[in-house]
């Protein structure tokens, strides 16, 4: 890969990346038994309470800080630039091999960090589980 085409190279793997995290982002969902309840009240009640659940589980339960997100960052810009610079020095160029790997870590850390703080945390998931059974469902998953 020629030097000159590595800012390109960066910009193309950036919008691809963010293009299938908008994609993939529909998020999970409680999953819910179909006991008597859920079949008196139907599908289109169920959804209802699953998302007035949702909405009290994100008013009450804390967030993904944003040091998940830095964190992944920074590990994926670690060890991106370390295997750059192996891949580098093997092929004559360290320097280039580590800038281009750190550049490229960085941004799939970025990436994961985040997914991570995009999906629902076990306190969230509990508490929206229990704010359905409350209200007569059985959640026997999330997916």
């Amino acid at each position: 890969m020629s030097h000159s085409h590595f800012p390109f190279f960066l910009l193309r793997l950036s919008v691809y990346s963010v293009l299938l995290l908008i994609i993939g982002c529909s998020g999970p969902r409680p999953i819910l038994y179909p006991n008597d309840y859920l079949k008196q009240v139907g599908p289109d009640q169920a959804e209802q309470d699953i998302e007035e659940c949702k909405q009290l589980a994100e008013d009450y339960v804390p967030d993904h800080d944003a040091s998940t997100v830095a964190g992944s960052t920074a590990i994926g810009a670690g060890s991106g630039g370390a295997i750059g610079a192996v891949s580098g020095a093997i092929r004559g160029g360290a320097g280039i091999g580590a800038a281009i790997g750190a550049a490229t870590g960085a941004i799939a850390g970025f990436i994961h960090g985040l997914f991570q703080a995009s999906q629902p945390t076990p306190a969230y998931k509990s508490f929206t589980n229990r704010c359905l059974s409350e209200r007569g469902y059985d959640s026997v998953g999330w997916d």
